[in-house]
């Protein structure tokens, strides 16, 4: 018998990023069935094939329930093209779109807390899945929610071969890097890891052009050592330490539980912005020659991208928070590059979903062809363009809290932090556009928190800022 739906399970939603839950009360494995079903129909109504790539992470049960997709694409008269192992979420998507598959599956969770699960689904063009096609899984999901004898499995016909995906993206990624600047570097990268499925792939995309790669918390752990798989500042001190503690030219980097984000840390152990990164990269890209057409950025990610790129005579768009949004600009040509303030970066060469692997071999490659630290060339691009800092909170989403981001978006105030309102945007969240920078409040789509964005001249100004978004919020 299926477990009824009681009124403390919260409807299915598909978020920024696919479905996710607390294991065992809202990601079940009843609710599992049912959404694989739905999004096995929403396949079938497309045009783009039979294939399916299936792939998971390290999660707890994220292979048995694989192993559940398999059989239930097989049984809808689908095709899973399934991975060998754990796999990294960019990893699949790039197989979605060499493989001409119709769509990708991925049981994950990303970067949320261990007690957490979840389901990505990519679309044909590598990237996820936009919310007329969310809302049509939904849709198809709540009428298997309602039967009351809803088919909850699927008899085995058979197993697919196991294959291995890797390899094709890894040969790729290496065909577009400079290994020669890479090969003559004594750059020592420290990475971490943090648990997740990057240890399988980035340490040997790196070993293979020569770098020296100290890999931090490589063994998979469905606990992920206690802490969420996020690089943030607070989860990655032990690698700070380390990087401040030794010599030479060092860079140190970290992907969340899937490999999708990144993080970067110079060697004296300070963490970079996400839009510092992200500048960095697209000043890179751009003096190389590999970046010729537009960037496309979040509404939450800092100017200093915006900067740099009408250097290089790049035009900028900037979108919704949630990469579905930035990828659609990659795949429609109007970007060649995308970046987000959560540590998302993809570059269309390469694929259309974000990559912190990609991303992570880039800034390796910047420390090893200027043979500085990273800090050092983003010095060099404030010189140019001004000190910014960006940065971010995040608050549980209480219903009070809640509350109180509806009462600001009725009637938000004129100034903030001291300053005149210049610009202000409702749509996505509430954005305050200053004189110098903004400040941003938003309830998350992936996890039960509400977060402040915000950019300031200055790290001082930014934690100034960041307080204010905290008192507007009433904390």
């Amino acid at each position: 018998m299926s477990r009824p739906r009681g009124p403390e399970v919260p409807p299915l939603r598909f978020g920024t990023s696919g479905w996710r839950g607390v294991l065992g009360e809202d990601f079940t494995y009843p609710r599992l069935r049912r959404v694989l079903h739905a999004v096995a129909r929403w396949i079938r109504e497309g045009q783009g094939g039979r294939r399916v790539v299936v792939a998971w992470d390290t999660r707890f049960q994220s292979a048995p329930m694989a192993e559940i997709a398999e059989a239930i694409l097989r049984a809808r008269g689908l095709e899973p093209l399934v991975a060998r192992g754990p796999l990294p979420t960019p990893v699949a998507a790039h197989a979605v779109t060499r493989r001409r598959a119709a769509a990708g599956l991925v049981l994950t969770a990303s970067h949320n807390p261990p007690e957490y699960h979840g389901l990505k689904v990519i679309g044909p063009w590598g990237g996820a899945i936009r919310a007329p096609d969310a809302r049509r899984i939904e849709a198809l999901a709540q009428e298997a929610l309602a039967d009351p004898e809803p088919q909850l499995s699927a008899p085995r016909a058979g197993r697919a071969p196991r294959l291995d995906l890797v390899a094709p993206y890894a040969r790729e990624l290496l065909g577009r890097l400079d290994r020669e600047a890479l090969r003559r570097s004594r750059l020592r990268v420290f990475y971490d890891a943090m648990h997740g499925v990057g240890a399988a792939v980035l340490p040997e995309i790196l070993r293979r052009v020569g770098l020296r790669v100290e890999l931090r918390r490589g063994e998979p752990d469905p606990r992920f050592g206690g802490a969420p798989p996020d690089p943030l500042p607070a989860h990655l001190r032990r690698l700070a330490r380390e990087l401040r503690g030794g010599r030479g030219l060092r860079l140190g980097l970290a992907t969340d539980g899937d490999a999708d984000r990144f993080g970067a840390l110079d060697a004296d152990g300070r963490m970079l912005s996400e839009t510092d990164a992200l500048a960095l990269l697209v000043d890179h890209l751009a003096r190389s020659g590999r970046l010729r057409r537009g960037v496309a950025i979040s509404i939450a990610t800092g100017s200093l991208v915006e900067r740099v790129a009408a250097e290089h005579g790049l035009r900028v768009s900037r979108h919704p928070i949630g990469f579905k949004h930035l990828s659609g600009a990659l795949v429609s040509g109007e970007a060649e590059a995308a970046g987000e303030e959560s540590g998302g970066f993809a570059w269309a060469p390469l694929g259309c979903d974000k990559d912190g692997i990609l991303a992570g071999c880039l800034l390796a490659e910047i420390a090893a062809a200027t043979g500085e630290p990273l800090r050092a060339r983003l010095a060099a691009l404030e010189r140019r363009f001004g000190r910014l800092a960006c940065g971010r909170r995040a608050h549980p989403a209480t219903p009070a809290l809640r509350e109180r981001l509806e009462k600001l978006l009725l009637d938000p105030p004129s100034r903030v932090d001291g300053r005149p309102v210049r610009t202000l945007s409702p749509e996505d969240g509430l954005r305050f556009g200053l004189d110098d920078g903004f400040l941003m409040l938003r309830a998350s789509g992936t996890e039960p928190v509400l977060r402040i964005y915000a950019e300031a001249p200055g790290r001082r100004a930014l934690r100034q800022r960041l307080a204010a978004g905290s008192d507007l919020l009433g904390l």
